[in-house]
């Protein structure tokens, strides 16, 4: 790690805000950042695992878990963004109605293969298709996305007929066409949180960093990406 370059982790959901958030960071005189970003599952591993970070921007539920076992300084949390779940199916096919619950229900079970992520938004569709008791008829034709691999990929190649996925990760993907959000009353969103890593070499930096990045100057930002 060199001094005066801050090195960072995130969840695929984040990389397109967090790449813009480090470019303003860098305008406004901070400390410049570099940015990885895989999937969720895989960077909370790494930073578990004792690999060397300064930031470690994730889903609050995985923060809290690294903020347990030590790994990122629990009082450091910076919540940077919320990102609601959108629907989407290639572009150019029909568009179904899921403009209520009992119209996506339909369109669910009428569906092909359904692509979620293995991210927090997968887990909670799965449990609303649970929820509804059609788990049994979905199984087969429900499709995990891999660790960093995007739905709108799988819609657009035609591995999937139906997405769901944050819509900071469909909204401007070639090949895929949006349906909009969750209808009211199913909303699924995530909060996006940042913490230091126990392992920066420069923890005041990193805190300076997140501090600017969640700063209310930046909501321009989270908007045009599709966060609150």
């Amino acid at each position: 790690m060199t001094d005066s370059l801050l090195t960072a982790i995130s969840s695929m959901a984040t990389r397109s805000l967090l790449g813009e958030l480090c470019e303003a960071h860098l305008r406004a005189g901070g400390v410049p950042v570099r940015l990885e970003s895989v999937g969720g599952v895989d960077a909370a591993r790494r930073v578990d695992s004792g690999e060397a970070f300064d930031l470690v921007v994730l889903a609050a539920d995985a923060i809290d878990a690294l903020a347990s076992s030590g790994r990122v300084l629990a009082d450091s949390r910076c919540v940077l963004a919320e990102s609601s779940v959108a629907i989407a199916v290639r572009g150019g096919a029909a568009r179904p109605d899921v403009g209520s619950e009992a119209a996506l229900r339909e369109t669910v079970l009428a569906a092909g293969r359904i692509g979620v992520s293995t991210g927090p938004s997968g887990v909670a569709l799965l449990k609303l298709f649970e929820r509804w008791g059609v788990m049994d008829a979905l199984r087969d034709r429900i499709v995990q996305a891999r660790p960093g691999q995007p739905v709108a990929a799988l819609l657009a190649r035609g591995d999937v007929a139906l997405g769901f996925q944050q819509l900071s990760e469909l909204q401007d993907e070639p090949g895929i066409a949006l349906l909009g959000p969750m209808p009211p009353g199913l909303e699924i969103a995530t909060r996006f949180v940042g913490a230091v890593a126990a392992a920066s070499a420069q923890p005041a930096a990193a805190r300076a960093a997140l501090a600017f990045f969640g700063a209310p100057e930046r909501a321009e930002i989270r908007r045009r990406l599709g966060m609150a």
